[in-house]
């Protein structure tokens, strides 16, 4: 139908100590992009693991979000989903951002 566009004026920001805004490690959010991912695809981890030349351990490991992957692996296992790293990488940033707050004008 139409898009949420933010409302040009005074809002609230949020402050760091506010319970809405939340500090997540990247690689929490990554991981959770990665597994949702390849769930959608209907991959199991051995099938992506395999084709991003990694270990199925190491691949659970990054999608619970305990192991901080380099760039390369990223890229790596971003293929085997068919995604490229700049589409991880947004993937990642929108849940990351703050949901805006204030009012907000219905484009239609």
């Amino acid at each position: 139908m139409g898009d949420l566009i933010p409302f040009p004026g005074r809002h609230r920001s949020a402050a760091p100590d506010d319970d809405a805004v939340v500090d997540v490690p990247l690689r929490t959010v990554l991981g959770d992009v990665l597994r949702e991912a390849r769930q959608a695809r209907g991959q199991r981890l051995t099938d992506v693991a395999a084709e991003a030349a990694i270990s199925a351990q190491y691949l659970s490991e990054v999608e619970r979000g305990i192991k901080d992957p380099s760039s390369e692996i990223v890229r790596a296992i971003g293929r085997a989903l068919d995604l490229t790293t700049l589409d991880l990488l947004e993937r990642s940033a929108d849940r990351l951002r703050p949901a805006t707050t204030g009012p907000v004008l219905l484009a239609a």
